[in-house]
């Protein structure tokens, strides 16, 4: 990109949507192989100083867009397994390229890297393919929990990294209580639970699919609790529910995409935190989150006052919750802050 001079601007990925530009180096001397290299080994440099080692958490995002220089790009790393997400054209094009430096990175150790960006494009016209290897899934370590991750078949890259911290949270204070876990996906929150010696914890999530793969990830972790898994729409759960529990977490799928979406958006979170709060046991816990980037914290935050108005129950925050470290936000892009959740105390 060169001014009005012709004097060198910056390097970066060129779009006819709403942002121009998606800048990636301001140097003019960085030919763009050098490039992919030098950020994914900064990004790589950062993962490590946050996990010390890999011995008990071997399953992070490496490259969170802008958070880490590279708008458009998400790479998970599961155990010796590579997934990238481009959402943009030009990092799409580049994909390639991106794949061979992350393949120098790690020292040719990766067993396979799979791009998949054909959902987050919606351009029917390219394929998810493997860049390297053909491995499908894996077993991964994340807190010494154990998972199945299928990228092929998983939503998103296979598996919600961004709530590890907050699953780690759910671990340290669920023993001997019962736990209810709603859009339960692959059954994070709820391997956690059991791990961690819940009594009681029962997996709710309207696809089948799902639902077999929570099972799954249960039987892999030792456990003395019961667990349960109900597939049927979460809302119509909550409204036949007679049997409140000690902690409710409510982890619903983004619902707004788009600034059009927010007004009705945040009508969702309000009702569904309704029914989620009448789940929870007098002096219970909710964990409620949002992961729609056109919704902020304090809309979040006034949705869930709004339910807590309608129910008539006291609630208190005890955490406010967000995204792990390894999706690190921009001070000068805050919209990369968009995971939002309240570990409340009913009453």
């Amino acid at each position: 990109m060169l001014d009005y001079k012709e004097n060198f601007l910056a390097y970066g990925h060129a779009s006819s949507g709403s942002i121009a530009v998606r800048i990636l180096s301001y140097n003019p001397q960085q030919t763009e192989n050098d490039l992919w290299l030098s950020k994914l080994n900064d990004c790589l440099s950062l993962r490590k100083w946050l996990f010390q080692d890999f011995s008990q958490t071997n399953a992070y995002r490496l490259a969170h867009g802008e958070g880490d220089g590279l708008p458009g790009l998400i790479i998970d790393i599961y155990a010796n397994c590579a997934v990238i997400q481009t959402h943009s054209t030009g990092m799409y094009r580049n994909q390639q390229p991106i794949a061979d430096a992350l393949d120098r990175v790690y020292n040719g150790q990766l067993e396979s890297i799979f791009s998949k960006s054909r959902a987050v494009l919606h351009n029917q016209s390219i394929d998810d393919v493997f860049l390297k290897g053909q491995t499908p899934e894996t077993e991964i370590l994340e807190n010494g929990v154990r998972f199945k991750v299928n990228w092929v078949e998983g939503q998103k890259t296979g598996f919600f990294l961004d709530q590890r911290e907050n699953r780690k949270l759910l671990g340290s204070i669920c023993q001997n209580q019962s736990v209810l876990n709603t859009f339960c996906y692959t059954g994070g929150f709820s391997a956690y639970a059991l791990k961690n010696g819940a009594s009681e914890v029962c997996s709710v999530d309207v696809s089948a699919k799902a639902m077999e793969l929570t099972e799954s990830n249960a039987l892999l972790n030792a456990h003395s609790g019961s667990h349960h898994c109900v597939t049927q729409d979460v809302n119509t759960f909550l409204k036949e529910l007679h049997q409140p529990f000690d902690i409710v977490i409510l982890d619903p799928p983004a619902f707004a995409k788009s600034l059009s979406k927010k007004h009705q958006a945040v009508m969702g979170y309000k009702r569904l935190n309704e029914l989620g709060m009448k789940a929870v046991k007098p002096g219970g816990l909710l964990l409620t989150f949002s992961c729609s980037q056109v919704i902020n914290e304090s809309l979040f935050a006034g949705a869930v006052t709004a339910a807590g108005i309608e129910t008539g129950r006291n609630a208190r925050i005890l955490h406010r919750l967000t995204q792990g470290p390894d999706h690190p936000v921009n001070l000068f892009h805050p919209e990369g802050n968009y995971l939002k959740g309240l570990l409340l105390r009913i009453d």
